[in-house]
């Protein structure tokens, strides 16, 4: 296992720029998830460290070692594809071991790890069988103990889990996670589930059109998002974000948007002061509200009061979404439980003050 570096790393294909001068650290031992939507660069992110694409610009490293221009051979990484990528006319073993041949491991040696990998996958009883035997999630066991056998210094996953059923990927995402934390080895993975992203990972690194936004633990990227992108990608449902106007009266900020008005605390007074006056974002997580009357906000310290109309309801079983007409903008209020509410009653809404966020309109970064 070693670092990751990427240093000021840009790729082009003719004038489409794919990653965006884009630097990151992957801590040793570390599990890094980039999360993006599709085509925002962290297939070719994940492709250049394993080397099967070259840097446009910039460069990369494995601790103190430069690999930019190294074949994937010589950079000790193992890699998980989508479609598993397991040879139809091997059985098991032999494809666990093929990677242990082309190194020319001895026999001795490639029965000990084979054995040592599908003991950890949970397979040792599929050795003799060939994919065409299994089933999805078998086959995708075989990929990945096919990747850690040569006990890789970079463990590389895109997208592993995308062809699986939901329960499937449900128990697979926490048996690979347990793995690497046992196996403390280095690992990238590549997803646009958010809920991978933020079950699996022990940081994300959020990126859109080929740019890095934000990287953080998962907890710190969902309760302070540093950009609009990045607040409504991450959350489902998303961050319910609402035009406003910043105003002072009666010596208090407020933010003012058709059919409400919220007064904020105090103490965000002096990083506001400047947008007093001006157009702002306003941005509330579904589960950052409640419905008076109908549930209640544990542990929380400061709330404020807006009115609407409920809209419609989604009754999830284990919650229930309350979408709510609030002047021209509609919102989501998650609650817990089943909880039947009337179409076209008038109610109020309870928000959080101490988790709400404020973005500029022009740039889309978060003010707070």
């Amino acid at each position: 296992m070693v670092e990751v570096r990427l240093e000021n790393v840009t790729k082009k294909f003719k004038d489409l720029v794919a990653v965006n001068n884009l630097t990151l650290t992957v801590k040793n031992g570390e599990f890094l998830v980039l999360l993006g939507p599709s085509g925002c660069g962290k297939t070719t992110t994940l492709r250049m460290i394993a080397g099967l694409e070259t840097p446009t610009s910039g460069r990369i490293f494995f601790g103190d070692r430069e690999v930019t221009y190294l074949p994937p051979k010589d950079r000790n990484i193992s890699m998980v594809f989508q479609s598993y990528a397991v040879w139809p006319h091997m059985t098991v073993y032999e494809n666990i071991a093929f990677p242990l041949k082309i190194k020319r491991y001895p026999k001795n040696e490639i029965d000990r790890r084979v054995k040592w990998a599908a003991e950890l996958l949970r397979i040792s009883e599929l050795l003799k069988r060939y994919p065409s035997q299994l089933s999805g999630g078998q086959r995708q066991r075989v990929a990945v103990a096919r990747a850690i056998v040569i006990e890789p210094d970079v463990l590389l996953m895109d997208e592993p889990l995308s062809n699986l059923d939901a329960k499937l990927r449900v128990s697979m995402r926490a048996e690979i996670k347990k793995l690497q934390t046992r196996l403390n080895v280095t690992t990238i993975y590549v997803t646009h589930d958010q809920v991978e992203a933020m079950t699996m990972g022990d940081r994300i690194a959020v990126m859109n059109a080929g740019r890095l936004l934000q990287v953080g633990p998962p907890t710190k990227v969902y309760l302070k998002p540093k950009t609009l992108f990045v607040a409504t990608f991450i959350g489902a449902p998303e961050m319910n974000i609402l035009d406003a106007t910043l105003l002072e009266k009666n010596g208090r900020l407020i933010v003012e948007g058709n059919g409400f008005e919220i007064e904020l605390p105090m103490e965000l007074e002096e990083t506001l002061r400047d947008y007093v006056g001006k157009e702002i974002l306003f941005g509330i997580r579904p589960e950052h509200m409640t419905i008076q009357g109908v549930s209640t906000l544990e542990h929380v310290k400061r709330t404020t009061i807006i009115e609407g109309i409920t809209d419609f309801i989604e009754a999830l079983g284990t919650d229930t979404i309350v979408h709510v007409r609030v002047g021209d903008s509609l919102i989501k209020v998650k609650l817990p439980g089943h909880i039947p509410l009337p179409i076209g009653k008038k109610i109020k809404i309870e928000i959080d003050l101490d988790n709400i966020h404020v973005f500029d309109k022009n740039s889309k970064k978060a003010i707070i």
